[in-house]
């Protein structure tokens, strides 16, 4: 059976995407020269509550791709796979083609 995790409140599941470490010709790349530190929205929460009780919904949804802080978040391991947990609040902002 498939787990699936849905966050609570204002949190998001991100899977970070990896920068290829060679080019298609073969050429080894430093680990520096591509440091966008990005990921893709796997799930996000409901969202919180507002001091009159409405809610706020998450600035994200699933399959954006976002801009995310050096640190922070939350690492989850489901399977094989890593996720890292964010706050809305903590998400830089969204990356388009």
């Amino acid at each position: 059976m498939a787990k699936r995790l849905i966050p609570t409140l204002n949190r998001v599941l991100i899977e970070k995407i990896v920068p290829p470490s060679k080019t298609t010709v073969g050429i080894l790349l430093p680990e520096t020269s591509s440091k966008l530190n990005s990921g893709k929205v796997v799930a996000v929460g409901p969202g919180t509550r507002g001091k009159e009780g409405n809610l706020i919904p998450v600035a994200v949804k699933e399959g954006d791709t976002v801009l995310l802080p050096e640190y922070g978040g939350t690492e989850v391991k489901i399977g094989e796979k890593e996720y890292h947990l964010y706050r809305d609040e903590d998400i830089l902002g969204n990356i388009h083609d």
